[in-house]
């Protein structure tokens, strides 16, 4: 097919080959299939933001961290340049995320290149070679849904551990690849997470926990369809507190059960006030019988 004029860029500068085909068009970006040699790859080439429906809300890009003192400044103002830089770094963002998971050894496609506001990375395919399906145009069985779901839940922990929500994780966000076996053993299908330009800092945005929560929520009402018992589990919870008492690791044994602690009651302090309400009602009946 004839290339994209946001793809010509990265023809002439030898990165990739020749465009395939349109693979999807989504909520902030277009996703092309195409080949750099003898691989094939894809090409995502995000919206500007006036032709996107997710925008880059606060919540997400709170304290994502500017190099560049003028940039930062610029976009502080919300001046032209500001904004160009504030797409710049909302796009950076999936990329910088991309690489630091991977690094984690978290399943997500492998980034290659990103060049002119087009990531290039791993075309992510099933069994036969063709790109691979979202879960939520997958079934499963009940045994199925509790595999995948334990797998997702242990990424989730890996992303935390190394510092990274999800924040829009989903069975939309999710595909069903084919993953080669380890040390010569047969492949097997297993989940690769996707769209990451909104994750966010689990230590610097202050909204991280609640995104972590809903990503886990999630996972389990979707898998909860093939295998009802994952309905009452609640991985979220548990994670984040294991999270938040530096307590998590990637070895961590999760149970799905969370009993939130309570604090011990001090019987003093509320002795008091029931004391300072007695005499503050005392007072007030004894200034109407004055007036009266």
């Amino acid at each position: 097919m004839k290339a994209p004029p946001r793809l010509q860029s990265l023809i002439e500068e030898g990165l990739i080959d020749t465009v395939v085909r349109q693979l999807m068009s989504g909520k902030e970006a277009m996703v092309f299939v195409v080949r750099c040699g003898d691989e094939t790859r894809c090409a995502k080439i995000y919206k500007e933001a006036n032709n996107r429906s997710f925008r880059q809300a606060v919540d997400y890009t709170e304290n994502r961290k500017v190099k560049n003192s003028r940039s930062a400044r610029a976009m502080a103002k919300g001046s032209k340049f500001g904004r160009q830089e504030q797409e710049a770094a909302w796009q950076s963002a999936e990329v910088d995320a991309l690489y630091r998971l991977a690094a984690a050894g978290v399943r997500v496609p492998q980034p290659y290149n990103f060049h002119d506001g087009v990531l290039l990375m791993e075309l992510v395919t099933d069994a036969n070679g063709d790109a691979a399906p979202r879960l939520n145009d997958v079934s499963f069985t009940p045994e199925d849904a509790r595999t995948h779901h334990a797998t997702l839940v242990a990424e989730v922990v890996r992303m935390l551990c190394a510092g990274v929500v999800h924040g829009d994780l989903s069975e939309f966000n999710i595909l069903l690849a084919h993953l080669p076996g380890a040390d010569g053993q047969e492949g097997h299908d297993g989940p690769v997470i996707i769209d990451l330009p909104q994750a966010v800092d689990a230590a610097g945005n202050n909204h991280a926990q609640r995104m972590l929560l809903r990503d886990v929520a999630n996972l389990r009402d979707f898998f909860g369809q093939f295998a009802p018992e994952l309905r009452s589990t609640q991985y979220g919870p548990e994670i984040w507190s294991l999270y938040q008492s530096g307590l998590l690791s990637n070895e961590t044994a999760l149970t799905g059960i969370y009993a939130p602690a309570h604090a011990d009651v001090d019987m003093q302090a509320v002795l008091r006030e029931i004391d300072d309400a007695r005499d503050e009602d005392a007072a007030r009946r004894l200034r109407m019988a004055t007036t009266a």
